[in-house]
């Protein structure tokens, strides 16, 4: 058997499913991750004759494929937030991020050196990379296609994707902090001014001011240009979305900013630029279907490192530790962050739940194993692929029915006007 024949015949098989399972599996207690973690450890069990992927061995394909999964899925997030900024409209998202987030790398990062016996830098690095909910295995619990209606999305909705949409970039500096560790020692004389001028302020300025400038001046040539040709969004072509997520991704990465912020920023410029056109629809539908894609590849080929070997250098504390991160850690960290933020209690603790970690964690431990060296790499490797299954089966199998019973209860509570106070939970 011709081994391309077969690659060529199992991606549109999986192209084929990636289209049907959605439809299938809807309102089921099984998402399409499961699905394709599943379908990927099967494929590669059998006597194939595909190279089993190694993430270990290919640190920099790995990285590149990740990264795509991920920039495309941020501009799917930005696009379809129907919610405008305002300070006590994002507060919930803000309090994920200023709290939750760097709650969560702290105690991971603790217990990874104290309990699993990680070097300080590697401990770091597990923390950070495994700080970012996943905007691309997480679209049980995110908020639908765009509409016309500001505030038409329920507390728990926006707050999962507004915070995937964000923190996928804003864990950057904590990783490169880790990588600075690895590479000079632990004594802080020796990064920490350069590493918070220029890890945090400077690229993080570069990342959010580049992509509300890009993400404006494609609104004002989408919407406004002068001259009807150049008005894009009259021709309905889906795949400028792309090229959105490439240009913003690539010009604030030339000037060293972080891309991932620059292209949640820009999708939700251009959504300011005409908030209720149906072009935004056609984005936004085009960025799903390639995110889709994408998604199916990276699940398959994440399946077969798993039974290729990716676990085998798990160890029992650095097991509990993932274990803890998903089951504990989050929820507590995410419940404790919103306390006073808009909603009802039921709301919070579904959002604290659903911390899904996937795709960005792989990034970031793809991009700093690829920058630095990391002597305990196989076993941060297995740790983050065991809580990546653990989150994909376990948030996977609950999405359906806890959303269902969020909706069925009316435990939802819409958006608070920003020119309104934020009622309080308590």
């Amino acid at each position: 058997m011709d081994a391309v024949d077969l690659v060529f015949a199992l991606a549109n098989l999986a192209a084929l499913l990636a289209g049907a399972l959605p439809r299938l599996l809807e309102h089921r207690p099984l998402s399409m991750p499961i699905a394709f973690l599943g379908l990927g450890m099967l494929l590669f069990l059998l006597p194939t004759g595909l190279p089993r992927p190694d993430p270990l061995a290919s640190p920099t394909l790995t990285q590149h494929l990740t990264e795509v999964g991920v920039i495309v899925a941020l501009m799917g997030a930005g696009l379809k937030i129907d919610r405008p900024f305002g300070r006590r409209r994002w507060s919930s998202t803000a309090r994920l991020l200023a709290v939750a987030m760097p709650l969560c790398i702290g105690a991971v990062a603790l217990l990874g050196w104290w309990w699993a016996g990680l070097l300080p830098a590697a401990a770091l690095l597990l923390g950070s990379a495994l700080a970012p909910t996943d905007p691309v295995l997480a679209s049980d619990v995110q908020v639908g296609e765009p509409t016309d209606v500001e505030d038409s999305e329920d507390e728990v909705r926006f707050a999962l994707t507004s915070e995937a949409g964000l923190n996928d970039g804003l864990a950057f500096p904590f990783v490169y902090a880790a990588i600075a560790i690895a590479s000079v020692g632990l004594a802080p004389s020796g990064w920490l001014a350069h590493w918070f001028a220029v890890d945090v302020l400077y690229k993080l300025t570069v990342g959010v001011g580049g992509g509300l400038l890009i993400g404006w001046l494609l609104g004002k040539l989408f919407f406004r240009a002068p001259s009807e040709k150049l008005r894009l969004a009259k021709h309905a072509e889906g795949f400028l979305a792309l090229a959105a997520t490439f240009l913003a991704y690539g010009l604030v990465e030339v000037a060293g900013g972080y891309g991932f912020v620059a292209v949640f920023m820009a999708a939700r410029a251009i959504r300011a630029a005409e908030r209720s056109h149906e072009f935004h629809q056609v984005l936004h539908d085009f960025a799903e279907q390639i995110e889709r894609l994408l998604t199916v590849l990276l699940l398959l080929l994440f399946g077969g490192a798993v039974v290729g070997g990716l676990l085998g250098p798990l160890t029992w504390p650095a097991a509990a530790v993932g274990l803890a991160l998903v089951l504990v850690i989050r929820p507590l960290t995410g419940w404790l962050s919103l306390r006073g933020a808009p909603g009802r209690p039921a709301e919070h603790w579904v959002i604290a739940l659903f911390g899904i970690r996937g795709v960005g964690s792989f990034y970031y431990l793809a991009y700093a194993t690829a920058h630095a060296h990391f002597p305990q790499a196989d076993l941060l490797w297995a740790t983050v692929g065991l809580v990546v299954v653990v989150s994909v089966v376990v948030h996977g199998v609950a999405a359906t029915p806890v959303m269902r019973r969020l909706d069925r209860r009316g435990e939802r509570s819409p958006s608070v006007p920003d020119h309104q106070p934020a009622q309080s939970a308590a």
